[in-house]
C-alpha cells in the first residue's frame, strides 16, 4: 500500500525562495503540514524541487496544493538511481487554484533521487507558491 516516502532524513533543494528570506518562506513549508505556510519561489522560469531519499523508492503518486495565481502550469518529474543522470519520469499539469490536487504516476522506475520541475507558472513572474507536497509510493528493499 502506498504511503509518503518523505520523512526526516529526506533531503530537499529548491531552485529558489522569495527573496531569500528562507525563515518565512523556506522549503521546509512544504512538508510542515500547516495551511498557513509555503514554500515561495522568487521569480524566474523553470522553478524546482529535488528531494533524495534515504533508500530507493517507487513513487506512485505526487500531491501537491498551489496557491492560486502562483501554480504551475506544467510539471516534469525527473528521477535517478544513486549517482545516474535524471531521466523524465511523467509530466502532469496543475490547475490554477487552492485545492489539493493529486497525480498519479504510471509505471515509475526505481529511483532515490527525484526533481519536480515547474516549466512555467501562472503568475506574470514565474514565482510559484507550494502548501503541500507529498510523494507517496513504497520503498524498495
Amino acid at each position: 500500500m502506498a504511503s509518503s516516502l518523505i520523512c526526516r532524513e529526506t533531503q530537499s533543494r529548491v531552485s529558489s525562495v522569495l527573496n531569500r528570506d528562507v525563515k518565512q518562506f523556506g522549503k521546509k513549508y512544504m512538508f510542515d503540514s500547516s495551511e498557513e505556510t509555503c514554500w515561495n519561489s522568487d521569480q524566474g522560469e523553470y522553478q524546482w524541487v529535488s528531494l533524495q531519499f534515504p533508500q530507493p523508492v517507487n513513487i506512485s503518486e505526487i500531491k501537491f496544493q498551489f496557491q492560486g495565481g502562483f501554480a504551475a502550469k506544467a510539471c516534469r518529474l525527473e528521477g535517478s538511481l544513486q549517482d545516474g543522470e535524471f531521466k523524465e519520469i511523467s509530466q502532469f499539469y496543475p490547475e490554477d487554484d487552492n485545492s489539493l490536487q493529486s497525480f498519479p504516476i504510471q509505471e515509475a522506475p526505481v529511483v532515490d533521487k527525484v526533481k519536480i520541475i515547474f516549466e512555467n507558472s501562472t503568475d506574470f513572474f514565474g514565482r510559484i507558491i507550494v502548501y503541500t507536497l507529498d510523494i507517496l509510493g513504497e520503498k524498495t528493499p
